[in-house]
């Protein structure tokens, strides 16, 4: 559990990392993927962070990477776009954090009322369980738990309305069970909004 003095020190923590992120010269994409990999480690602890751009053809990339030493380099590696299927791509927009803490807890059955017409929709939910292929593609990277954090940017105007679109992705991954309390996640996504500036 995070404490309220945890809590603030986590909030200091992110202001520092985006005054830092504002004093980098403009234009230097590189530079500013190296500096917010770094500052999510050190908020958040994870083993390995990952800046993770899409492509124009959807394909991604690790473009910088702040890691444990023992771990092999991601960086520089390319996905397929099929690796994140554009329905996931599209909750990321909705729901901009997503953390799974343990990718092999078994799964809590979510009880709803019989009376309900519709399923229960967990969308907003940033803690439910994991569905059961990515769990295995987690297993498979050595990684037992996640935190995903989207970055937005804004790409335009279109008659009037802004155009947000989905940048890539930070990814933080654990070897252990790791549950990150809100108040560290919501200083890592007030961290985001700054990236995507």
């Amino acid at each position: 559990a995070l404490s309220i003095a945890g809590a603030v020190q986590s909030q200091k923590l992110a202001v520092r990392a985006i005054s830092r992120l504002q004093s980098l010269p403009g234009g230097d994409i590189k530079l500013l993927c190296d500096t917010v990999v770094h500052h999510v480690r050190e908020l958040t602890g994870y083993d390995r962070v990952m800046v993770y751009k899409f492509h124009e053809d959807e394909h991604g990339e690790v473009v910088a990477e702040s890691k444990r030493d023992d771990l092999e380099p991601y960086a520089g590696l390319h996905y397929p776009a099929t690796d994140i299927p554009q329905a996931s791509r599209f909750l990321f927009k909705q729901n901009r954090v997503r953390m799974i803490s343990d990718c092999h807890a078994k799964p809590v059955q979510v009880i709803q009322d019989p009376a309900l017409i519709q399923p229960l929709c967990l969308v907003g939910s940033t803690l439910r369980a994991p569905h059961g292929c990515h769990a295995h593609y987690m297993a498979n990277m050595g990684s037992i738990a996640s935190l995903v954090m989207a970055v937005i940017i804004n790409a335009g105007e279109e008659e009037g309305v802004q155009n947000m679109k989905l940048w890539g992705l930070v990814v933080c991954h654990h070897t252990s069970p790791r549950c990150i309390p809100f108040p560290l996640r919501y200083a890592c996504e007030f961290l985001m909004q700054a990236f995507g500036l």
